[in-house]
């Protein structure tokens, strides 16, 4: 009967001996080349590549200090990240900006009633970085993150200027570009259904929204505070008809809300957009399934994405990225 093959990986040494160098010259050869000649350089490449060798991360990181891992912290439940476009596309987005690299992403999400748990987990070492999306006021991340020594990148105007580094879209403008448009279609009585207020975005939409409002001389009081959720927006929608039955016109704060929004008027017998003209926020993919089409403001996600993951990867060399804006656009539908 013939003999078992051997199962074994091949090791430092296995590498070191197949290549003719000593184990420490092969280990400083893996790790980035320090102090090792073209030709020992050389010969370590084709020997790991000849014995299939793979470093052994946890041992490296005893020297370097480095997991090879990074964390993205979604500050919501976990049935969000199913249900919002967004926070899908975030994950996406940045699984794809490491392409390339040998991080691996770990996915932390926060519980309710457990404040500051995810920001334990990230001092206690187990991330290189951190990118944080859709955090919150009360949420803890940003003050026990901020000013640390771990490179961390927010998605999301902080409300501790002491962040250094984040990326966002221009939702001030956002808010202002809806209310604008609302406002040029003669509408005279436009309310809002505004995302949660402890975080900034919503924040800042509502700000642009109140801007353009006032100055056309229109009341600014029609403001319910939604969820981002559809069902949200739909509760959202019925308290604004039930307190302002002559509206004419709704900025909501995300396309999902929206969604909720357009079912209530629909129920309600309000035409859109005759009787009531609504915009959206997000341009995620839902506007198109919409009835009518809904006419809404577009957030770059992937560009968040993106520069997000490029800014921690930069931070991880030593860098210090600055914070950037993207601006935001209308992107046309039947709605408004």
């Amino acid at each position: 009967m013939p003999e078992a093959a051997s199962t074994a990986l091949p090791t430092l040494d296995d590498v070191a001996r197949e290549a003719g160098v000593s184990r420490s010259t092969a280990s400083r050869a893996i790790n980035g080349g320090s102090r090792v000649s073209p030709a020992a350089m050389s010969a370590v490449e084709d020997a790991v590549a000849r014995l299939g060798y793979a470093p052994n991360r946890a041992a490296r990181s005893l020297v370097t200090r480095r997991t090879g891992s990074i964390a993205l912290v979604m500050s919501e439940p976990d049935r969000r990240l199913l249900s919002d476009p967004f926070l899908s596309a975030v994950l996406v987005g940045v699984n794809e900006g490491l392409a390339g690299t040998d991080l691996q992403l770990v996915l932390l999400l926060s519980r309710a009633g457990e404040p500051g748990r995810s920001a334990r987990y990230l001092r206690s070492g187990h991330v290189d970085g951190a990118i944080v999306v859709s955090h919150h006021r009360d949420d803890r991340l940003e003050t026990e993150l901020a000013g640390g020594a771990m490179p961390v990148v927010f998605i999301g105007r902080p409300f501790d200027e002491r962040v250094r580094t984040y990326v966002d879209a221009d939702n001030l403008e956002g808010g202002r570009i809806a209310a604008r448009r609302l406002v040029e279609r003669g509408r005279r009585r436009i309310g809002t259904i505004s995302g949660p207020l402890d975080m900034t975005a919503p924040l800042d939409r509502l700000a642009g929204w109140r801007e353009v409002v006032t100055a056309a001389g229109l009341p600014d009081d029609a403001v319910v505070e939604g969820d981002f959720t559809v069902a949200g927006g739909a509760a959202g929608m019925e308290l604004l008809l039930d307190r302002y039955p002559d509206l004419d016109a709704v900025f909501v704060a995300s396309d999902l809300m929206a969604e909720g929004a357009l079912r209530v008027l629909a129920a309600a017998g309000r035409r859109v957009p005759q009787d009531v003209a609504v915009v959206g926020f997000d341009d995620l993919g839902g506007a198109e399934r919409t009835t009518p089409p809904l006419t809404t403001v577009h957030q770059p996600v992937v560009d968040l994405a993106a520069g997000a993951t490029a800014a921690l990867l930069e931070l991880l060399d030593g860098g210090a990225p600055p914070s950037r804006t993207y601006p935001a656009r209308l992107t046309e539908g039947g709605s408004a």
